[in-house]
């Protein structure tokens, strides 16, 4: 199935039945996609999902076994990578040891004959660009890793691509400097308005940047979406499991909704969910994120009991179990009668935890929002 743009015509990059096979094994499965121009894309998917190999097929450093590939509507499916229209940039920075960074920068410039007061004046201006206009003599084992990749970033779009891919570029870069140049990368990308492709596995780094996601499995695309679509919306399991944090808890369908909201059973208790459609006692894995559920107040709930007037819906009495203390909040492990076997994992503020005075054994009343509890196929039990 294609996941494209809602106007064909707006798509600067365009791949469609896209396969790739090594041997007998599948990489790409009928990969298709499209791609506007101007925007920031990221493949995400763990180690072994294909997305290197989907970046490698658009860049022709591989070739794809069959399917098409389309860059400002012109078919660039078979050309040769120094045919294509695009910059690179790897995670090994892959810089000239032996040239200064002046002539890494001039490299693509100087092959392409430009006379050489344009090649200074471009490598002045690229060197601002990236905020390193003082470091052009140097060489590249005198900057810092993050300086590095600035630079490789700087020569990939020396001579003004109309693409540029980014593989895994901040991967092997320490936690500081890789969260302050993705905000640089992402800046200098919309100055230029250059369309990106960036290869990751790293789920805050394509959230942060991205304009969509594009999350891989196995060879194929799970789904496309917005950073907000795909963490809040997730469509299936493996997207809901894969970024952020996620409570996966053995259920059943209490209730299809077809004549009442649909519901599901979580150990003794049946609450309301967002997403209907299955059969009643269909076994289920219902999902809520750990900061989506809400605690209100401390002290226990009979199991069964209601408040009419001021019981939230899904009301809960569950009891702490563990609390781990994050910075800017508390992870905590819940556990109560009506839940049966199942454990959850809570997200609370340092406020929350003040004001109703919780600890390790505390007893508390949560809710779980019945529009953030999710409902996905029990692929276990069903196979």
């Amino acid at each position: 199935m294609e996941q494209a743009l809602d106007k064909q015509q707006d798509a600067y990059l365009r791949i469609e039945g896209l396969w790739k096979a090594f041997g007998e094994f599948i990489a790409l499965r009928d990969i298709s996609l499209s791609i506007a121009e101007g925007e920031f894309v990221c493949f995400l998917g763990p180690s072994g999902c294909g997305k290197t190999t989907l970046l490698r097929a658009i860049a022709g450093l591989d070739l794809q076994t069959k399917g098409m590939i389309e860059q400002g509507q012109k078919d660039i499916s078979n050309l040769p990578p120094a045919e294509r229209d695009f910059g690179i940039v790897f995670q090994s920075y892959a810089l000239f040891p032996n040239l200064t960074i002046e002539k890494n920068i001039a490299f693509g410039l100087e092959n392409a004959g430009l006379a050489k007061s344009a090649i200074t004046a471009r490598v002045t201006e690229l060197l601002d660009l990236v905020g390193l206009p003082d470091q052009g003599p140097k060489y590249p084992a005198q900057l810092s890793g993050g300086q590095q990749q600035r630079i490789a970033l700087a020569r990939a779009i020396a001579m003004s691509p109309g693409l540029l891919l980014l593989d895994e570029p901040l991967s092997a870069l320490d936690a500081k400097v890789r969260v302050h140049l993705r905000h640089e990368v992402k800046e200098l990308q919309r100055k230029l308005g250059i369309t990106t492709v960036m290869v990751t596995h790293d789920q805050e780094e394509a959230l942060s940047m991205a304009d969509r996601i594009v999350v891989m499995n196995h060879g194929v695309i799970e789904q496309i979406g917005t950073p907000t679509e795909i963490y809040r919306e997730p469509e299936t399991l493996f997207v809901a499991d894969f970024i952020g944090e996620m409570n996966q808890i053995n259920a059943v369908v209490d209730s299809s909704g077809t004549n009442e909201r649909p519901r599901v059973k979580i150990g003794e208790k049946s609450c309301c969910c967002s997403d209907g459609g299955y059969d009643v006692a269909d076994p289920v894995i219902a999902a809520i994120r750990p900061e989506d559920i809400i605690p209100h107040g401390s002290g226990a709930r009979s199991p069964g009991a209601t408040d009419v007037i001021s019981e939230p819906e899904n009301a809960v009495s569950v009891r702490i179990t563990e609390m781990e203390f994050l910075g800017s909040f508390w992870r905590t492990r819940l556990r109560g009668e009506e839940l049966g076997d199942a454990e959850l994992t809570a997200d609370f503020s340092i406020n929350a935890i003040r004001r109703m005075e919780m600890s390790e054994g505390s007893d508390l009343v949560i809710e779980i929002p019945s529009e953030r509890l999710k409902v996905f196929p029990n692929q276990m039990v069903a196979d």
